[in-house]
């Protein structure tokens, strides 16, 4: 438990101090330009008793300390016309309070102490009144707008005579009452999913019922499901859904063949990881004269069969992404759907909606066109299957793969010339065996069939997206896939940490920046700055997010770029995909429907999706290192932090933290300028990117918490 001292959720002497504080400030608000000494406002408060008086007067005093009231004469009191009342978000939290974002002060933030908070989590939408103190900003959150969640994950902490829910959920700073006539014998020792029944800031906790009961506290399954339950993510599709979904057929009417253009008989086949089930894109490929081929990009054509209204869409829209954990897939549409009916599998007839690209042995393209089409893929090969065919020069569909991949790497050339920033990472997983555990892990390079594919479906999204949006003759919307310019004063600490070495960027233009940071990359590739740097980059970059205005996809250096490829794991593609059919075929899109709305919303719950999979990754590293306590690796610091070091360990990539507290050679503090540590007496420092020796010294797989020593 977070807070050991244990207490029934009362309305105490202190919180009966937090109510009047929370009453005067609303007094106060009401009343901005009025002068109330303690005797008017016990009277307008209707507090008559004597020692709640007094209590008044020192909260009077107390918000007269924080900033929030002036003091006239000896006992007369007025809001500060220096404070201001501003809507914002919660940008983080810790067990002291939550920070709050200022929207017209880039980069600053306002703590906002426990006791004033309201219980606001990040993500919140709030209504604070922020005031400068000294040289800081001080605030007291007024009311909550919005709650991002209100259920919560965690296991109930039954030590005492009371019960609380102790959640996963490491920006909870308090724990949840949970009162004891709600609770079974059978919550205890499980992972339990609680809602929030009430938040009222008059008592000490929100009180909070278990409204499911997971599983076992050490169970793989449990714990997996926790991660998703604790984003958002539902388990199950509702029956209704399943319903609705089991009385979609796959048939393929004459008349709709009509309507497509058939390319059963041309070359094409997928690509894929071996582990995929869903196939969303084919490519086709046929030589037209010695020196063009036309190139289709096939992509599955979710929009026939998912209608709009319906059940499916409804869901769909609601779960935004498809959900890829380190072990499993929580799909977007049901799975007869997604790895069957739409799912473009080998040898079978299925429809797509298409894209095909007229190219000649430059790589030029010399005209595209856009249609529905029936394909029937030939094969279905994997990365590692089609890169082994290239490698040895022989093999099935040989020359069209290599045709396919000499024109990706013209593709990807021409792109990254252009400004496009080169990021190669290397995608983890783990071997796991029957009961759930980590035996392995398993590192996974891009190759060039990773390319090959990774270059035609940007092709045909920046195509797609540029089509809808040059069309002259409709004013049509389209959902963009936005990147943003990267954070300038951020770019300004990385120029000046990699002066010191010798290197430098060209800040100049956003295309200069970008050029610049390619030519850097490369420079560092496979020296001991490499993570350094790359973490810097990184921590520079905007989030891609989707809207219906475009600013372009800095990171791709495209002028224009949207979703189109992936419409049976993202919801965004599905719309893209019924605003491209309604604009061919001269109809006019579903007006009714906040495309803006439909953005927001899929931006969030990919940000979601992707929290969840780096959750679903520390738990199988700790699962991992669970079993290696005491061993001793090389690693290099991959985060620099007040509280410690964090460090991922060279050999296996899993991350742990080396306590400040456990470092005792001297008295360390914190450079945030330079990213590092710094030692008070003997100067020593522990920097962003240095290799470092650690020793395992514990394991908590329950929070995920891996703890290095220095040695």
């Amino acid at each position: 438990m977070k807070n050991k001292k244990k207490s029934i959720i009362k309305f105490s002497s202190d919180f009966k101090k937090t109510k009047i504080k929370n009453s005067l400030v609303s007094v106060f608000k009401k009343f901005p330009n009025k002068k109330f000494n303690y005797k008017q406002l016990a009277k307008i408060l209707k507090i008559f008793d004597s020692n709640i008086k007094k209590e008044l007067i020192s909260i009077l005093y107390i918000l007269k300390e924080d900033g929030f009231l002036i003091e006239f004469n000896t006992g007369s009191f007025s809001i500060s016309k220096k404070n201001i009342s501003i809507s914002s978000v919660v940008i983080s939290s810790n067990k002291s309070g939550v920070y709050v974002s200022l929207p017209k002060q880039k980069g600053v933030a306002v703590f906002i102490k426990r006791k004033n908070s309201l219980f606001a989590l990040p993500g919140d939408n709030i209504n604070v009144f922020y005031f400068k103190k000294k040289n800081s900003f001080s605030g007291i959150i007024n009311s909550i707008i919005n709650r991002k969640k209100n259920q919560f994950v965690g296991y109930i902490d039954f030590s005492s005579s009371n019960y609380f829910l102790i959640a996963d959920d490491k920006n909870v700073y308090f724990d949840i009452f949970l009162p004891k006539q709600n609770i079974k014998n059978s919550f205890l020792n499980k992972k339990v999913l609680v809602r929030v029944e009430s938040w009222d800031p008059s008592y000490k906790n929100p009180v909070g019922k278990v409204i499911k009961v997971i599983g076992e506290k050490n169970d793989h399954n449990s714990n997996i499901n926790s991660i998703l339950l604790d984003f958002g993510f539902s388990l199950n599709f509702p029956e209704k859904v399943l319903t609705e979904s089991s009385k979609v057929k796959f048939s393929i009417s004459n008349s709709e063949i009509k309507k497509r253009r058939d390319i059963r008989n041309i070359t094409t086949f997928t690509i894929d990881p071996k582990e995929a089930k869903d196939f969303d894109d084919a490519l086709s490929i046929e030589k037209i004269t010695n020196n063009l081929w036309e190139i289709g990009v096939h992509i599955a054509d979710v929009s026939h069969y998912v209608k709009e209204n319906s059940l499916l869409d409804s869901e769909a829209q609601d779960r935004g992404t498809s959900v890829y954990l380190v072990d499993r897939v929580i799909p977007m549409l049901p799975e007869n759907i997604s790895n069957d009916i739409c799912s473009l599998n080998p040898n079978v007839d299925r429809l797509s909606f298409s894209l095909f690209f007229k190219i000649d042995k430059k790589g030029i393209i010399k005209s595209y066109s856009i249609s529905k089409t029936i394909i029937n893929s030939d094969y279905r090969f994997n990365y590692e299957e089609a890169q082994e065919i290239l490698n040895n020069k022989k093999g099935l569909f040989f020359k069209e793969l290599s045709f396919l991949n000499n024109i990706s790497k013209i593709l990807r050339k021409n792109r990254l010339d252009n400004g496009s920033i080169n990021f190669e990472s290397n995608e983890i997983s783990f071997l796991i065996d029957k009961k759930g555990n980590p035996i392995e892990v398993i590192f996974k390079k891009s190759i060039d069939t990773n390319h090959l594919i990774e270059e035609f479906m940007l092709l045909a999204n920046k195509t797609v997206s540029k089509h809808i949006s040059l069309n002259k003759d409709r004013n049509i919307s389209c959902i963009y896939r936005n990147h943003d310019t990267p954070d300038i004063e951020k770019i300004n600490i990385l120029k000046n940490i990699i002066k010191k070495l010798n290197l430098s960027i060209n800040t100049n233009t956003p295309n200069q920046l970008s050029l610049s940071i390619n030519k850097l990359l490369y420079k560092i590739k496979n020296t001991q700055h490499q993570k350094l740097i790359e973490t810097l980059i990184l921590r520079s970059m905007a989030k891609a997010v989707y809207s219906t205005k475009n600013i372009g996809h800095y990171g791709l250096s495209f002028e224009y770029y949207s979703h189109f490829t992936s419409p049976i794991r993202r919801y965004p593609d599905l719309i893209t995909h019924r605003i491209l059919y309604n604009m061919i075929e001269n109809k006019i899109f579903n007006t009714n429907i906040d495309l803006e709305q439909i953005c927001k919303h899929s931006s969030e719950k990919e940000k979601q999706a992707s929290t969840a999979e780096r959750e679903s990754i520390k738990y199988m590293q700790s699962k991992y290192l669970a079993s290696k306590k005491g061993e001793i690796y090389e690693g290099i610091i991959s985060g620099v932090t007040e509280w410690g070091l964090y460090v991922e360990i060279i050999k296996n990539k899993c991350e742990g933290l080396v306590k400040i507290s456990s470092i005792k050679d001297d008295h360390y503090i914190i450079d945030q300028k330079s990213l590092c540590i710094k030692g008070y007496h003997r100067k020593k420092t522990y920097t962003l990117g240095d290799k470092v020796k650690i020793k395992i010294i514990n394991v908590n797989t329950q929070k995920n918490q891996i703890d290095f020593k220095l040695i």
